[in-house]
């Protein structure tokens, strides 16, 4: 395989898989249409070294069904309970949601699941924001502006791979300087660069301080597809380096528009979706072939969050707000 980048897509040749619509443990890449819950009874325990997913949110979507928040997370048990058998024991899940919001009331969903995931022996290391710039605005509270990734482990022994996601450190040349220390004013840092937090923040290729600061898949994003509610490639990619191990399986069961498969076989790891729509399933299986023929529309690991410079007209502030009631 080689790859490239340019400004807006990743070249990224190879020989596509042949999508599958059942598991197989030689298989690369597997497309399970229909309901998620009979799906995932079929597949074997332990398999799945990351599952990552972003649920049906509940508020009403073309493809959602608006319930009351209970019946919602009530809903979910069963899934909840199969992934939980297939997650290897070395295994990573990670869960990402926003808010339920009801009457302009906020109910925070990671609050929720995490008593869910907790009962079922999952072990939470990290609480990760995702902070996007852009999103409906509201009138009665302050605009949302950022999701939650709930990352648990099934057990203590679990993989994480620091290295490929270390960021670049602020002062790399600190130094020891306790005198007694033995390695007294050498290098302190790692050559590597530094452990992120649990808030990313990506700007100039730096992973600085914690806050996944990501574009959310809006209309000018480059993979923007039909599918309302879109992963961004580049945050299921971070999990996918740091819990995974090359030819690992990586599992989505609500996986829509295959964003958390492009990912995972980009870095040569195996992957499966459940989705139910038709159109989702039919646009993720071109999105596999177009990723290993280079055509896929796709925003770079890292790239830098496009900031104006004040100069373009939508920057500019408007005439009519620049006089007073009279019109001077």
């Amino acid at each position: 395989m080689t790859q490239s980048a340019t400004s807006d897509q990743t070249i990224f040749k190879g020989t596509a898989p042949k999508v599958l619509a059942n598991f197989r443990r030689d298989a690369r890449a597997v497309v399970a249409e229909g309901d998620c819950l009979k799906s995932l009874r079929k597949l074997p325990d332990n398999f799945a070294k990351l599952i990552i997913t972003s649920p049906p949110y509940n508020i009403g979507k073309v493809y959602e069904k608006a319930t009351s928040l209970e019946k919602y997370l009530s809903a979910l048990n069963p899934i909840i309970d199969e992934l939980v058998r297939v997650l290897s024991d070395k295994g990573s899940l990670c869960w990402q949601v926003g808010n339920y919001v009801e009457k302009s009331e906020v109910f925070p969903l990671d609050i929720f699941y995490y008593s869910i995931f907790k009962e079922r022996g999952l072990k939470l290391r990290n609480r990760i924001v995702w902070h996007f710039d852009h999103g409906l605005h509201a009138s009665k509270r302050f605009s949302g502006r950022y999701e939650t990734l709930l990352w648990f482990t099934k057990t203590d022994d679990y993989t994480f791979n620091l290295d490929p996601v270390r960021v670049p450190s602020k002062y790399p040349g600190k130094t020891n300087f306790k005198l007694d220390h033995p390695d007294y004013g050498k290098p302190s840092g790692n050559p590597l660069g530094k452990n992120p937090s649990d808030i990313w923040k990506l700007i100039l290729h730096e992973w600085e301080v914690g806050l996944w600061n990501i574009p959310n898949v809006k209309a000018n994003h480059p993979e923007k597809t039909v599918h309302p509610c879109q992963f961004p490639i580049e945050l299921v990619e971070r999990c996918v380096l740091a819990l995974t191990d090359k030819n690992d399986w990586l599992l989505d069961p609500f996986s829509g528009v295959g964003s958390a498969m492009l990912a995972a076989l980009r870095h040569n790891r195996r992957a499966i979706g459940c989705e139910k729509e038709k159109e989702y399933v039919k646009i993720a299986k071109q999105r596999i072939k177009d990723l290993f023929s280079g055509k896929l529309r796709y925003r770079i690991l890292g790239k830098p969050v496009h900031q104006p410079s004040g100069r373009e007209k939508v920057a500019q502030i408007p005439q009519e707000w620049l006089f007073n009631g009279n019109g001077k």
